[in-house]
């Protein structure tokens, strides 16, 4: 059965979806069997793995059903894309946001509603390594349900204030539904995510992130700013090897990737 890992903070555009997608991506170079769900209506993760297709592997993204119609049916399978060798996709479609209606409408308790999707995602789980989920930055039965589902969480800490402020939200509030739903579910670690490289601000969030979170619950991996991951949202992810920028990313999410399979297997051999 698949490692199960959301990402997430509850603040917006802390390069949560950019994170999540690049991690599945190199992973799968890696040779592992991924997929990830885009469990957020807002569909960033779908866009930026569809423009990958179209414009890279020049493959010409074909939808037999959008994940919420799939979620609904029972037939989650059915949703599924094939993006590259190793990398499936749930994508994600503008009628998710119909989704939370369709919890209430069917289900009584919290628990319920929040224990559908992991019903439903455990039909597939043994057919990948890791399944990583990108979630809304807000509290609601997207995230409930994505954490619920989940084994561990990766928060994404950009470094501002207000990042920092909804990691701190975030982390509690998984913490409680840990306790309240008696899951087996770890923050596998901070993932901090630099505004600016070499800025003083940016250095002091991360003192700060260190002395709240204790430092070894952060990656020792950072993620600098780079434009070409700006880029990628317009051309998909590219990976010249002529290219110094391209290999530049790919470096650096190699590094979290393997900081990241280290963190699992330290928590699996605690367990």
């Amino acid at each position: 059965m698949a490692t199960i890992i959301s990402t997430g903070n509850f603040k917006g555009g802390v390069g949560k979806t950019t994170n999540c997608v690049m991690l599945a991506y190199t992973l799968a170079k890696m040779g592992k069997k991924i997929l990830l769900v885009d469990f957020d209506p807002q569909s960033d993760a779908t866009k930026l793995l569809m423009n990958t297709m179209a414009k890279v592997f020049d493959v010409t993204p074909v939808f037999e059903t959008t994940l919420a119609v799939a979620l609904k049916s029972g037939d989650i399978e059915s949703a599924l894309i094939n993006v590259m060798p190793n990398l499936d996709l749930l994508p994600s479609y503008s009628d998710l946001q119909t989704y939370e209606a369709f919890l209430y409408d069917n289900f009584d308790s919290d628990f319920e509603k929040d224990t559908y999707f992991s019903k439903q995602l455990n039909k597939i789980s043994d057919n990948y390594d890791f399944i990583f989920i990108d979630v809304p930055p807000q509290l609601n039965k997207y995230t409930d349900s994505a954490l619920t589902a989940s084994n561990f969480v990766i928060v994404i800490l950009q470094t501002q204030e207000r990042a920092l402020n909804g990691a701190e939200t975030f982390i509690s509030h998984i913490q409680t539904l840990a306790e309240d739903y008696n899951l087996n579910l770890d923050i596998v670690g901070i993932l901090p995510v630099l505004v600016q490289n070499g800025n003083e601000l940016d250095q002091d969030v991360l003192q700060d992130a260190r002395e709240i979170f204790n430092e070894v619950n952060l990656f020792e991996s950072t993620i600098k700013q780079m434009a070409r991951l700006k880029r990628f949202d317009r051309t998909g992810i590219t990976e010249l090897s002529s290219d110094i920028h391209d290999k530049r990313v790919h470096k650096v999410y190699n590094d979290v990737a393997v900081e990241l399979l280290q963190r699992i297997e330290m928590f699996n051999e605690e367990a």
